[in-house]
């Protein structure tokens, strides 16, 4: 019986000191443990992904003296094989604007190290392209270097190795069960979207089903930038089932006994629901942006409206109350309910609250415009002009304290327009850009159902009842919601996501039974508000297709279908 492991590691982009850290302690836990293989997840050398590092030779210089001092790192650990996602080059630096020979020489690779030195390196062969997506900026294909599977006698079992998309298509399996592989081992980077877990594991399952071998899952976890990875590593045997599963969303090691068969067992994390994925893949993304970029900590404009409270909820359990900074910004126009609301959320959380009201800082802007308006009636510039004043509010203090600001926009809004630029799209991380108003009321739903101690030490929902049964409203003109200006947001969301996410065109959505003037007004609304998303700073991906790395359509188009 062969004993491995799979480590689930939550990688730093660039941080190959620090990765490489982490991949050695995991592989000597485990080998203490009686492991003989540690299957690490994809680029878990330098973090996925890398993007234009790789274009720097430098960087791929660091990235080769690092892997070969990790080798003779654990060359004291004798009979381990430890298997470490790369990049690599074969041959000297290449310019990647050429076309030269020495741009084919970067591969996306997997090396087995053992004995203080590497055994052996695999180069991935299926290259994605698509979603967030984009390797072929950056690497070529295994089969560009002429190279046949790599097929490894490890304990007495021969395991093949296969990167990610990989395992997705047909040939490189079966390329790798016909040099005699007996366990697939696949090293995974994969961003997450909503249920991509059952979908990655169904996928597999069919691989395994098609080669007849068991597959060993090593995936990575943690956020990089936009894209957040869920870990939940897993194994299968030959015919598809989940025999082991690690934790979604956490470090982990999950140990495995293999047969000599190549079927492996070890423990089964369960799934999450989906409430669940979506709450731990955006305190998992506002944890590690924050986190691996430094900041001390955050502020939120907290408005009494759902849409803050789902910011501040996740905030204060990414980072702790005591890191969380709230400032309420009352217009002329706020309703009581939405100063009581705030505060008392503010208090449940235990979270510093100040208040700071914009109305002389708003009557000094319309007295300084008033010869400039003249003759004009009031429209949406003086709205806007009260979201600024909440902009630079909150920039001073990000400024001044160094927190940065978690700006509040959902992705309901930020596809219709509904929004202000250096307003309150002003900040440094969209925590919710990603998630449809429809999703924010179910998100606070769900934590409120969820056991969590509050500030004063009682167990109870942390968002005030009110803020989810009120109508939503930025409360910049008298007596206003948002269904002045848009859509039911049943509709709206509904529309967005065949639009947007699914490629749908307007005469489809029609014919699915949405009213054309919907479906033509939210369609109109995405495409001309492409010049504001533009300015938007990023934020964390939970669909399969965000604004941002998924959607890049030109702001100047006349296409309109």
């Amino acid at each position: 019986m062969l004993k491995a492991a799979l480590a689930q590691i939550n990688a730093t982009v660039g941080d190959l000191a620090g990765n490489a850290r982490l991949l050695a302690a995991s592989a000597r836990q485990a080998y203490a443990q009686g492991a003989q293989l540690v299957l690490a997840p994809e680029l878990a050398l330098t973090g996925y992904p890398p993007e234009d590092l790789l274009l720097r030779p430098a960087f791929m210089q660091a990235c080769a003296d690092t892997l070969a001092a990790l080798a003779a790192e654990l060359a004291d650990c004798e009979g381990l094989h430890l298997v470490v996602g790369h990049p690599h080059q074969f041959g000297l630096r290449g310019d990647v604007r050429s076309k030269s020979h020495a741009v084919q020489q970067r591969f996306n690779a997997a090396s087995v190290l053992a004995g203080g030195r590497v055994l052996g390196t695999y180069c991935k062969r299926e290259l994605p392209n698509y979603q967030v997506f984009d390797e072929r900026r950056y690497f070529a294909s295994g089969r560009d270097h002429g190279q046949d599977p790599l097929v490894l006698d490890i304990g007495g079992l021969r395991i093949g190795l296969l990167i990610c998309e990989d395992a997705w298509f047909e040939e490189p399996a079966a390329a790798a069960a016909a040099a005699g592989a007996q366990l697939l081992c696949v090293l995974n980077a994969s961003p997450f979207h909503l249920d991509k877990a059952g979908e990655r594991e169904a996928r597999m399952a069919e691989r395994a089903r098609a080669v007849g071998l068991p597959l060993l899952y090593a995936h990575l976890v943690g956020g990089q930038d936009e894209v957040v990875f869920d870990g939940a590593s897993f194994a299968l045997s030959a015919t598809g089932g989940v025999t082991a599963r690690a934790p979604a969303f956490e470090p982990a090691l999950l140990m495995l006994d293999i047969a000599a068969d190549g079927t492996p067992r070890g423990d089964i994390a369960p799934v999450p629901e989906i409430e669940a994925q979506a709450w731990a893949a955006l305190v998992t993304g506002v944890r590690d942006y924050l986190g691996k970029n430094g900041f001390p900590g955050a502020i939120i404009g907290l408005s009494g409206g759902v849409d803050s409270a789902l910011v501040l909820a996740l905030a204060v359990d990414a980072i702790g109350a005591d890191k969380v900074r709230t400032v309420m910004m009352p217009s002329p126009y706020t309703a009581d309910i939405s100063w009581i609301d705030a505060r008392d959320m503010a208090e449940r959380l235990g979270v510093r609250y100040d208040e700071i009201a914009i109305e002389p800082m708003f009557e000094a802007f319309r007295s300084a415009l008033a010869p400039q308006f003249e003759g004009r009636a009031e429209d949406t510039t003086e709205e806007n002009l009260q979201a600024r004043i909440r902009g630079t509010l909150l920039m001073a203090l990000s400024n001044k304290l160094g927190h940065i600001v978690l700006t509040t926009g959902n992705k309901s809004e930020m596809a219709t327009g509904y929004c202000t630029l250096y307003g309150d799209m002003a900040g440094g991380f969209a925590v919710i850009k990603d998630v449809a108003k429809t999703l924010v009321y179910r998100l606070c739903e769900w934590k409120n159902r969820q056991p969590t101690r509050r500030a004063d030490g009682s167990v109870g929902p942390v968002i005030p009842e009110r803020i989810l049964t009120r109508a939503p409203s930025a409360e910049l003109r008298p007596n206003q919601t948002d269904q002045d200006s848009l859509p039911p947001y049943e509709v709206l969301d509904a529309i967005l996501a065949r639009y947007m996410e699914e490629d749908q065109g307007i005469e489809e959505i029609v014919a699915a039974g949405y009213a054309r003037a919907d479906v033509e007004r939210v369609t109109r609304l995405i495409k001309f508000n492409e010049y504001k998303r533009r300015q938007a700073p990023v934020g964390i991906r939970i669909t399969h297709r965000a604004f941002g790395r998924d959607w890049r359509y030109p702001i100047t188009s006349k296409f309109r279908a």
